[in-house]
């Protein structure tokens, strides 16, 4: 299990780690965003530079910000000292690395505000 931070806004952030091809482990702080309904989604650049196979599809989506392009990544991830390989989705000029709902088909999310507690697992 492991633990979030809210922020200011209320959003919710965990820890996890980026494997590049090489195996250098990366820590991030990824947004869980419930209107994502994907595994991972980066920025291009990041994932370019994490090395990762960049499928020749790409995806078009609705995002908050209107329709988008999203070039589809092979990426590894570590949550909770678990290597997962996901789907990634690569988008231009991402603000922050975003987790999707599919995650909550295999990990527990409880949100307790007013107690402060935040945890995946």
């Amino acid at each position: 299990m492991i633990q979030g931070e809210f922020n200011s806004r209320g959003e919710l952030f965990f820890e996890i780690g980026l494997i590049s091809a090489e195996g250098d482990i990366f820590p991030v702080m990824a947004l869980l965003d419930t209107g994502f309904t994907g595994w991972l989604a980066i920025d291009n650049q990041d994932a370019d530079g994490l090395g990762w196979l960049r499928n020749h599809e790409t995806q078009d989506m609705q995002t908050a910000r209107g329709e988008a392009r999203f070039s589809l990544y092979e990426g590894k991830v570590v949550i909770e000292g678990e290597e997962f390989t996901v789907e990634v989705l690569g988008g231009n000029e991402l603000m922050n690395i975003l987790l999707g709902v599919l995650w909550l088909r295999t990990k527990r999310l409880i949100v307790d505000f007013p107690m402060g507690v935040l945890t995946l697992g």
